[in-house]
């Protein structure tokens, strides 16, 4: 016989009013990200050297007029705005499937050797191929950081340890190992340090508009991917045995998981340079004011890692002007002390 509202179990009834107010509060906070990230994208398309005015954006931005404004909007902070917002988005979700498959809280999208990797890249195109714009060295960069990651892989997989630790400490040992490469390289010559310290700040100054365009495809398909394992990675969290009993392959999905969060951070790094704590805080972020479902809480973590993105961006512009803070150096002004506000706010909690 059904049990009413009345004589439902206390506990089923608290387990329900905290699943509604969790649904409330990711409502609530999907609104006003989105609310937000509108406002800054105007903001991006207005400030800079050259301050526009509101309506004088909206209007060029919906116009083919080729004037002083239009060619500003469309040639030069359109193609900025739209790296951002995919570079973002891609660290935000790869904050979110890190943490997730590690189970770590601490974990980073550079954890797996990614920032290290691309930057081998960088300095490799540099040093040895005289490339010096973003478009001509993205590829390095992702060659670079797919390499690094593939290599983690198959470090941490006779390891013995469990999965996790494994990977871990093949990411922290291979970071060390190629960061001195790079400090080799760049030590060595003069110009390749000149050209590489620029990029690895984290910026998205003098973009070419093609860049976005050349990683996007692989932006998606990471994005795919990583819709595809969450339901995988959220029985795991249940236990590899429970999993198993539910037709879960953990090796497969810990694979596919990686395979992932190496896709979206290879494009993210290679397009803007490494970006620190966007990943790591839009994760901790997405946990408290998100659904427990982890696919659910895939495109909140990618408007949110596109809002913090594209918001130090904007403000590394207005703090200098007529020059510009990069993104980089922002970013790890904000989540430096907003992760340990979050920190210090649950360990008081």
């Amino acid at each position: 016989m059904p049990l009413n509202d009345v004589g439902a179990p206390p506990a089923a009834t608290l387990v329900a009013a905290r699943r509604q107010r969790r649904h409330v509060r990711t409502v609530v906070a999907t609104v006003a990200i989105l609310a937000l990230l509108a406002l800054i994208v105007i903001a991006s398309l207005a400030v800079g050297s050259r301050p526009l005015a509101f309506p004088d954006v909206i209007a060029a931005l919906f116009s083919e007029r080729r004037d002083a404004t239009g060619v500003i909007v469309h040639d030069l902070r359109l193609p900025r705005t739209l790296t951002a917002l995919l570079v973002g988005s891609a660290l935000g979700v790869a904050g979110v499937l890190i943490q997730a498959a590690t189970r770590n809280p601490l974990a980073d999208p550079g954890l797996l050797g990614v920032n290290a990797g691309a930057a081998v890249g960088i300095v490799v195109a540099i040093a040895f191929f005289g490339v010096g714009t973003a478009s001509g060295y993205v590829w390095f960069a992702f060659v670079g950081a797919a390499a690094a990651a593939t290599a983690v892989y198959l470090a941490a997989r006779p390891s013995g340890r469990s999965g996790t630790v494994g990977l871990v400490l093949a990411g922290i040992a291979l970071s060390a190992c190629l960061s001195a490469v790079v400090r080799i390289i760049t030590l060595a010559d003069d110009d390749t340090f000149d050209s590489f310290r620029f990029w690895a700040v984290g910026s998205f100054e003098r973009r070419d508009p093609g860049v976005a365009l050349q990683l996007l495809p692989l932006a998606v398909v990471g994005l795919v991917l990583a819709v595809a394992v969450a339901r995988g990675l959220d029985q795991l969290r249940l236990g590899a045995d429970l999993a198993r009993s539910l037709g879960v392959s953990p090796a497969l999905v810990l694979v596919a998981s990686g395979a992932a969060i190496t896709l979206l951070c290879a494009v993210a790094t290679s397009a803007a340079g490494p970006l620190a704590f966007i990943g790591l805080l839009v994760a901790h972020v997405v946990r408290r004011v998100g659904p427990a479902d982890l696919r659910a809480q895939l495109p909140l973590a990618a408007l949110a890692g596109a809002t913090l993105t594209l918001a130090s961006d904007v403000i590394g512009r207005v703090i200098a002007i007529p020059a510009e803070v990069e993104a980089g150096i922002v970013a790890a002004f904000l989540g430096a002390p907003l992760l340990l506000w979050l920190v210090l706010r649950k360990k008081t909690s």
